[in-house]
């Protein structure tokens, strides 16, 4: 494969035909998980101004792969402290019904993240610090990149779609969680 390699796939909405539902093993490669909600009228409109007249878009090269090569090690070398990283492992380990304090994990979640949620828990953070304008991972970095980087790597119990919960109510939980016992975050 070249590098950089890079998948982009969408998903249909659970209720309409042509989707499938992947194996966790595969969803944990995908490193985020973006919802994106239904467009607004507004916003419909501007689609279909965009989509159905005869102008085509102009489009320009931003980059190259040199340079997102270059990007990725940037960002692998922003430094991050101890005691966020062992923050960033505990938001993992909470995850897991087996080795949390949150009752609300016991009960509703299956399966928490892998370890492969940690490394994008971190790496996320890293290019959030730098897109900030900081050259450190801070609590709030791994806070802003924990949904979408979590999301489709903690898999919940039939019970929890029966009581409405989502995998970022969890999340949310956890973080709120976090905070009362990190002093800093």
């Amino acid at each position: 494969l070249p590098v950089p390699f890079f998948v982009l796939a969408t998903q249909n909405p659970i209720e309409l035909e042509g989707t499938y539902p992947l194996p966790e093993a595969q969803l944990d490669r995908f490193f985020f998980k973006a919802l994106v909600p239904f467009p607004s009228e507004t916003e419909l409109l501007e689609i279909a101004r965009r989509t159905t007249g005869n102008a085509l878009p102009e489009l320009h090269a931003i980059g190259d792969a040199d340079a997102i090569v270059a990007a990725q090690r940037v960002a692998r070398e922003v430094p991050i402290a101890e005691h966020v990283l062992r923050y960033a492992a505990r938001l993992i380990t909470a995850t897991h019904p087996n080795r949390t304090e949150l009752d609300s994990v016991r009960r509703y979640v299956r399966y928490g993240a892998s370890p492969r949620g940690l490394q994008t828990l971190v790496l996320a953070g890293k290019v959030r610090a730098l897109l900030e304008g900081r050259y450190n991972v801070a609590f709030d970095d791994l806070a802003a990149v924990a949904h979408p980087a979590l999301r489709h790597r903690v898999f919940l119990q039939f019970e929890a779609e029966a009581d409405a919960i989502t995998t970022d109510h969890l999340i949310d939980e956890i973080l709120e969680h976090a905070k009362k016992e990190s002093p800093g975050s």
